[in-house]
């Protein structure tokens, strides 16, 4: 039901993994230019995914750095096409699996020593931003006083 959403008028080559199983990477390309990478969050058959804008990079800093041309850590990974150049994440990841396959989501408690800023803390919902349609609904989170966000 979300107009915004790439699954809105149904299935196609280009959303296709949005429609398999929670867990995947759905990985697009935006402006000819930049990938982006969501979460397939749904269950099979509904096409489903979180878009995820930004992290606070914990771990693999130097090859980030490179891969950025900055050592600005505000600014490696803090917009979505900066997130997926900082994590070296191309189109051949689009339908990887996010728990055991070459890029993973772990939890803040299984990370060794180092917690993100803030964690745990309270999650900010707010409106989206970087899109016209739907704009207004509260579909944004983030954990409050991080500065490792996209666009305050």
């Amino acid at each position: 039901g979300d107009p915004a959403a790439h699954s809105f008028r149904g299935e196609t080559a280009r959303n296709r993994t949005m429609f398999g199983p929670a867990g995947h990477a759905y990985v697009y390309r935006i402006y000819g230019l930049h990938t982006c990478i969501n979460v397939v969050t749904g269950p099979e058959g509904i096409g489903e995914a979180v878009l995820i804008r930004a992290l606070e990079p914990a771990a693999g800093l130097d090859l980030m750095r490179a891969r950025r041309g900055t050592d600005e850590a505000l600014a490696l990974a803090s917009g979505p096409g900066k997130l997926t150049q900082a994590l070296g994440i191309t189109m051949d990841l689009d339908g990887a699996s996010l728990s055991g396959g070459p890029l993973r989501v772990l939890s803040p408690e299984s990370l060794p020593g180092r917690r993100p800023e803030g964690w745990p803390g309270e999650v900010v919902r707010t409106t989206r931003v970087g899109i016209t349609k739907a704009a207004d609904l509260p579909l944004r989170f983030y954990i409050k006083g991080s500065r490792y966000i996209s666009r305050r």
